[in-house]
């Protein structure tokens, strides 16, 4: 009894052995392919790259070097040169002008909002800067940050200190003339550039807070001195409601842009950061975005 319960059990072995075999060399399991064979997805974005954060090594490639109008996500890099300011005081206040509103309005821009005469902090418009894409807030911390006897001094000083920010960091495909990516025909950067900015602005726990808020009311204070709270900022980075562990970056988009995203997430405590440039449309930059970072994690295994 006891010995053909034994040659039952071997039976059953050998039979699930033979099954399991089977299965698993119909589907190439036996041969498992290394996480690196895993296949490069076709994206619609004419520019594209993503690497991994902690290293920097290149995880994906497409047209990355080749220069390309950058939209809002030029707003990385006036949000970076703003909190690389030394002695940065995030409750500064910096008082709304009219021209600030009346540029956004002359560019058809978008903003945060901003209301002439209100006082808001820096913190404040670097969420209006990084959520609503606010082009209000940009030109406000540009004239704060910037360094000259009139507005147009001080912006162009600013712009100055985008540009020695990109040198600073090794790039040699980028190039600002604008704080917010309303560029005057020299404004672009390239995929790997603009991902080396965003790793860049990641370190700071400020920015790392900022990019990953879905929504954020700005309490600011009225020429009279009561206290207005603003209509919510939404962030325009689709992914943080729709693909897990995303933690950034920033959207853009224009005529000349099409559609951009600076994209990262964390899954498993590994960080994957990229960019798509000139994509299609608003769905299809983010569809392009999830395919590279679920691409990056797998090949990171």
């Amino acid at each position: 009894m006891i010995t053909g319960i034994k040659g039952t059990r071997r039976i059953r072995r050998a039979t699930a052995v033979a099954v399991t075999s089977a299965a698993m060399l119909a589907t190439g399991a036996l041969t498992a392919a290394p996480a690196q064979a895993v296949t490069a997805p076709s994206i619609v974005a004419k520019g594209g790259y993503v690497m991994n954060n902690s290293s920097g090594s290149s995880l994906f490639t497409k047209a990355a070097d080749t220069k390309r109008s950058t939209g809002s996500t030029t707003k990385i890099m006036t949000a970076k040169v703003v909190l690389a300011q030394s002695n940065l005081n995030l409750d500064s206040k910096v008082t709304i002008a009219k021209e600030y509103s009346d540029y956004v309005v002359r560019n058809n821009a978008s903003q945060a909002h901003l209301i002439v005469g209100d006082k808001v902090t820096v913190r404040q418009l670097l969420y209006g800067l990084m959520l609503p894409s606010g082009c209000d807030a940009a030109y406000a911390l540009a004239d704060k940050y910037g360094t000259g006897s009139t507005r147009a001094k001080r912006v162009a000083n600013f712009i100055g200190k985008m540009n020695t920010a990109a040198k600073n960091l090794g790039l040699k495909n980028t190039h600002f003339d604008s704080f917010d990516g309303i560029g005057n025909g020299s404004n672009y950067s390239t995929p790997r550039d603009l991902t080396k900015i965003a790793s860049s602005a990641m370190k700071s726990s400020t920015f790392r807070t900022i990019v990953k808020t879905k929504s954020y009311s700005a309490k600011t204070i009225t020429k009279t001195g009561s206290t207005r709270t603003m209509a919510p900022w939404t962030n325009t980075n689709g992914l943080l409601s729709s693909y897990s562990g995303t933690i950034g970056v920033k959207t853009g988009s224009g005529p000349e842009a099409k559609y951009c995203l600076v994209f990262a997430a964390t899954r498993n405590g590994k960080t994957v950061i990229g960019t798509v440039l000139a994509s299609t449309s608003i769905p299809q930059r983010e569809s392009d975005a999830k395919k590279l970072l679920s691409y990056g994690f797998a090949k990171l295994g």
